[in-house]
């Protein structure tokens, strides 16, 4: 108990799931342990990211970060299983760049308001109205949204691969405000591409507003605020950086003599591992929780660890698991 709770102790958090007291570690002890017992037994690699339950960070995970760091993990290990404590649609990319291995999801509500926004259907019908075009998908988006579309992007890579992409007619999707924001990037460095944009959102970002920056910033003059793309362009404006979560935790480290605060605007998550990891470090701001993250567990993850049930199998259609990894590999292919 004692490990545990010494590692999450200073996470402070307006949601009881994120403060972590004795008495509940004591509780959670038994489940890290035997977790990674099983996980030892079975040769298995768990892969989490930064937006669920620091329990699981800190007690189960094998490696933790964003999308695109987890998928070069997927890509690289040699684990016979891996168990992807996060959403549905990132164990399905650890699936795609490993057919050969068993991939357990062991979230019960994986879903997410990006991935779901769109479908095949959807794409096929784009595809028809905009030929020319290279279609360039979010990583939230499913397997097979993904095989019905040319390269796929992360935050951390899309500005880059989206300038790298030798046609200037692109069809960006799902997310709007991401799509709102390349263009803002584009016009920076005038670069000249026609974007055509799709309507999703996620829900958690899109929530973040400049009223919230501005009332903090009355009260902290020099307040440090990090964005993720996923946010409004006003929000980005207002913002001294814009990244990924790794990103963004990278430039809380290198700034870790500050003794201004930080105002971090994506899923709180990434707030509880920079209060786990730098204690001495001050955040202000509310916490925005993304439920489909939030839905793993400690629970969760021992259970599917002994018997996965079928649904918490991931399965992909070979035809649809070749398109999508040409898809990813595309990504790897253009983020240089």
């Amino acid at each position: 108990m004692t490990d545990l709770y010494e590692k999450l102790k200073h996470i402070r958090a307006d949601n009881p799931l994120c403060n972590y007291t004795k008495s509940r570690c004591a509780r959670l002890e038994p489940l890290v342990e035997e977790i990674n017992r099983l996980k030892a037994k079975k040769n298995a690699l768990i892969l989490s990211h930064s937006y669920v339950h620091p329990d699981i960070i800190y007690g189960v995970a094998d490696h933790v970060g964003d999308s695109y760091a987890l998928a070069k993990k997927a890509k690289e290990t040699r684990a016979e299983m891996i168990l992807f404590s996060a959403v549905r649609f990132m164990a399905e990319t650890a699936k795609i760049l490993n057919p050969e291995k068993i991939v357990i999801d062991p979230n019960p509500n994986g879903g997410c308001s990006l991935a779901d926004s769109i479908d095949t259907e959807k794409v096929f019908e784009l595809r028809k109205r905009y030929p020319k075009h290279t279609f360039v998908c979010y990583i939230n988006t499913t397997a097979a949204v993904k095989a019905a579309c040319d390269v796929c992007v992360t935050s951390s890579n899309v500005y880059q691969i989206i300038e790298n992409i030798p046609n200037d007619k692109i069809l960006f999707l799902p997310d709007k405000l991401m799509g709102e924001n390349i263009l803002n990037h584009l016009k920076s460095k005038q670069i000249e591409k026609e974007l055509i944009l799709y309507d999703g959102t996620c829900y958690v970002h899109e929530e973040f507003s400049t009223d919230q920056i501005d009332l903090l910033k009355k009260q902290h003059p020099k307040l440090k605020v990090l964005a993720h793309p996923e946010c409004t362009q006003e929000v980005i404006q207002s913002s001294d950086l814009t990244g990924s979560t790794n990103q963004i935790l990278s430039y809380v480290k290198s700034h870790k003599d500050q003794t201004d605060p930080f105002l971090i605007l994506t899923e709180c998550g990434i707030t509880s591992r920079l209060q786990v990891e730098h204690p001495e470090l001050k955040f202000v701001g509310g916490c925005m929780m993304c439920k489909y993250m939030k839905s793993n567990s400690l629970d969760n993850i021992l259970q599917a660890m002994r018997s996965p049930k079928k649904e918490q199998i991931v399965t992909i259609d070979p035809t649809i698991q070749k398109k999508a990894l040409s898809c990813i590999n595309k990504m790897f292919e253009l983020n240089y």
